[in-house]
């Protein structure tokens, strides 16, 4: 290659306006290094897919020297012919530098560690030895037309006039960029802005920050990194990585957007769409409670939040869940209000009067105490009683279905429902009965409805071998509304499959609503 190539990536950086930041994805090397992920080469292409229409400026697609599967998903990748950048990561060593190569990438992240606790226990080579191999790395990467990314892993633990030097000599042997990483996450911002800052005055090409988060910082700190003048950040989706991860793409995009006024490739309303996919292909779940992709991100339930919310939402809200791909939406408890109350059985066309409503509030404050938590079946049902009203409108009937499960034998269930009147039967095979009976119903609802599960809870109420399970769900359609439901029974897989088909019914019904309301206003405005 000449180096033309190298050329041609660094003038991509979009913008040289200190507004603008890079956005460096390693969810496919660094995330995948989470405990318990291994992905494939489809699942990787998948992904890789995804994040370039996110519009991340690069995708690290992995570490080819680690095995041929890792070797083959890099090349799928960069054959795709993707608008994001695709860099690899290599050791300081010629056989790792060559394994990218053959992939065909012209982006290789290469590092060495230069911490002594690194260099004395892990490596068991000098500072002066570590100096050269990453000074022959660059070299022998430049020699191939290759962009190059430096990283000075352990950087944070490092002796600062040490890690000067190590930066000042690869970038003299060619080096396009350096990284920092901050790789046990033992850093704190003021730390990372005050080496950032030095390292601006000791090298003149650009800086990138990677952050690990075993202190709950990393997104601080890449922060604070791109306030003292770095133009990069390595970041995964959902935040995936080593031990406690890595700075979440999702937490810094939006921070940098909505609180510092800078500028990515990031089209924000991806990021929720990319959040589940990569955690359906993972298998990592987002913890409810994580910012911008977490399921409780735009959940209301406190009386207060509800009705400051409907009245304006930013009392509660500091951006618009559409902004993020997301819903809003409401949920009854302990803590819910007349008005959050009375905004949930809106939505499926039940207005109660005000003595009504106050008799609802109060059996779903007195379910609440119990440490129940109250789903929208829940809800209309104490609706229904109060009221005095026949129940829900029955949109999907379960008619029956059969799971066969065993030792050496794939689960399989086949299920057959009723949907607004027509027969639909259909079979599919799970990890066990209960995903393949929920994999069955949503390959008939995902098509005919476009609902899917999105969360799923299974708890035991009493004791012994035949105790009363609890199932809750959520389900979403693909307009990001959410319904939950609840089933219980003796029987795990009936009561999943309950408790699936009662949340469908609700969605369903909110979609009833809906279309009955607009024909109201379409009617009223003709």
């Amino acid at each position: 290659m000449s180096s033309d190539v190298s050329n041609s990536i660094s003038n991509s950086d979009s913008s040289n306006s200190v507004d603008y930041v890079r956005i460096y994805d390693t969810t496919l090397r660094d995330g995948e290094q989470t405990p318990g992920v291994t992905l494939t080469p489809e699942d990787k292409l998948l992904i890789a897919i995804q994040l370039d229409k996110l519009g991340v400026d690069v995708i690290e697609a992995g570490f080819p020297i680690v095995s041929q599967g890792e070797k083959e998903a890099v090349k799928m990748i960069v054959k795709q012919g993707l608008n994001s950048e695709i860099s690899v990561l290599a050791r300081t060593d010629k056989r790792d530098i060559d394994a990218a190569i053959d992939c065909g990438v012209r982006y290789v992240h290469t590092f060495i560690a230069t911490s002594d606790i690194h260099l004395q226990y892990k490596l068991k080579i000098s500072r002066e030895e570590a100096i050269r191999k990453a000074v022959d790395a660059i070299e022998y990467c430049k020699a191939h037309g290759l962009y190059v990314e430096f990283s000075a892993e352990d950087a944070t633990r490092s002796d600062r006039e040490y890690l000067k030097q190590v930066y000042k000599a690869v970038v003299d042997a060619g080096a396009d960029r350096i990284d920092v990483p901050d790789t046990v996450g033992y850093a704190t911002p003021k730390y990372i802005h005050s080496l950032i800052t030095e390292l601006r005055s000791t090298v003149k090409v650009p800086i990138s920050i990677h952050c690990h988060d075993d202190f709950g910082l990393a997104v601080a700190n890449s922060i604070a990194a791109i306030e003292a003048g770095a133009e990069c950040a390595h970041v995964t989706i959902n935040g995936l990585g080593e031990r406690a991860g890595n700075a979440s793409l999702e937490e810094f995009v939006m921070a940098l957007h909505c609180l510092y006024n800078k500028r990515t490739r990031i089209n924000t309303k991806l990021l929720y769409e990319t959040s589940k996919l990569v955690a359906s292909l993972t298998g990592i779940i987002v913890q409810p409670n994580k910012a911008i992709v977490g399921e409780n991100a735009f959940g209301h339930e406190s009386g207060i939040h509800t009705h400051g919310v409907l009245s304006n939402p930013l009392c509660y809200e500091p951006i618009s869940p559409e902004l993020v791909g997301r819903k809003r939406w409401l949920e009854a408890g302990k803590h819910a209000g007349m008005h959050g109350i009375a905004a949930m059985l809106a939505e499926y066309g039940i207005r109660p009067e005000q003595e009504q409503l106050r008799q609802i509030v109060a059996k779903v404050k007195e379910l609440g105490d119990k440490g129940k938590q109250v789903t929208d079946a829940d809800l209309i049902a104490i609706a229904s009683q109060v009221m005095n009203q026949q129940n829900l409108v029955e949109h999907v009937r379960l008619m029956d279905f059969v799971v066969t499960t065993g030792i050496n034998v794939v689960p399989t269930a086949s299920v057959r429902l009723i949907i607004d009147g027509k027969e639909y039967i259909v079979a599919e095979t799970g990890v066990g009965p209960v995903d393949a009976a929920l994999k069955a119903i949503q390959k008939i609802t995902d098509r005919i409805a476009s609902i899917r599960l999105s969360e799923f809870r299974l708890e035991a109420i009493s004791g012994g071998s035949d105790a009363l399970a609890e199932v809750s769900v959520k389900v979403e359609d693909s307009n990001g509304k959410i319904s939950s439901a609840r089933a219980t029974g003796e029987d795990i897989v009936v009561a999943s499959v309950q408790a699936m088909i009662n949340g469908i019914n609700k969605m369903m019904m909110k979609r009833t609503i809906d279309r009955d309301s607009n024909r109201e206003i379409q009617g009223y405005t003709v």
